[in-house]
């Protein structure tokens, strides 16, 4: 019934100024890479709206005025009160081009809320809370060469400039740590949703033990997790942030 992309959705005149209120409006969050350059403002909060709504459209989770001129989804965000931030559109008037137009951001005791008989859920994530938590029971398998061959460029240098033989021997050694870490504190596992199911983000540490300098992506199997890629910790937060806003033990946006 709704499309899948956000823009295939709605119109938007100007995403950046209504991104940029989003941000004003919302719990005070730091929506900007720290590492990497983006092509846009707030880069985080963009890919959280685009993705937050393929989710709920994908639920159904899109609702509709009575007189089906109106629709809105819940964001997931708050305001500093805790109020529930929708995001509402009305039908387009013109033809042959996104069916929805953007027109604001909307408080949930705002007036805009007296058009939908029932407001929508915010997106649904996971089923079982158990997979949100590393289970230190379950072996860590993990494809070192994989990792180097096909991630080189995600890592920072000097490790990026290494041969293959004296990074891998390193990276045998980050893991290592990164498991005896997460062994000490479960929470250093941050849960990131992805192509439909939830994974777990491992820190991994060179040199400074507490300052990690990728992520490695643990994906759960019957009994054993299996790393075979690791992402930039702008591309972990950017992912993990889709389901919450992860704790900064390591992991910063």
């Amino acid at each position: 019934m709704w499309p899948e992309d956000f823009f295939t959705f709605a119109f938007v005149p100007d995403m950046y100024a209504s991104l940029q209120n989003l941000a004003r409006d919302a719990e005070a969050e730091d929506w900007d890479y720290q590492n990497t350059s983006a092509d846009h403002p707030l880069p985080v909060l963009y890919n959280y709206i685009r993705y937050t709504y393929r989710k709920v459209a994908e639920e159904g989770k899109i609702a509709l005025s009575e007189d089906g001129q109106y629709s809105c989804f819940n964001t997931g965000l708050v305001t500093p009160s805790q109020e529930a931030i929708y995001a509402s559109f009305e039908v387009n008037r013109k033809t042959d081009v996104q069916p929805w137009f953007f027109k604001s951001w909307f408080r949930r005791g705002r007036w805009e809320s007296n058009s939908f008989p029932e407001l929508p859920d915010i997106a649904h994530y996971f089923d079982d809370p158990a997979s949100l938590i590393f289970d230190t029971r379950r072996d860590l398998r993990v494809n070192v060469e994989h990792i180097i061959a096909e991630n080189k460029e995600r890592f920072p240098e000097p490790y990026q400039s290494m041969n293959d033989y004296d990074l891998q021997n390193l990276l045998n050694g980050a893991i290592e740590n990164a498991k005896q870490r997460v062994r000490r504190n479960y929470k250093t596992a941050i849960p990131q949703y992805y192509r439909g199911q939830i994974q777990l983000l491992l820190p991994l540490s060179f040199g400074n033990p507490p300052r990690a300098v990728l992520a490695l992506v643990a994906e759960r199997h019957s009994n054993f997790y299996r790393v075979s890629t690791c992402l930039t910790l702008d591309m972990a937060y950017n992912n993990a942030r889709q389901i919450t806003k992860p704790d900064r033990d390591w992991l910063q946006p």
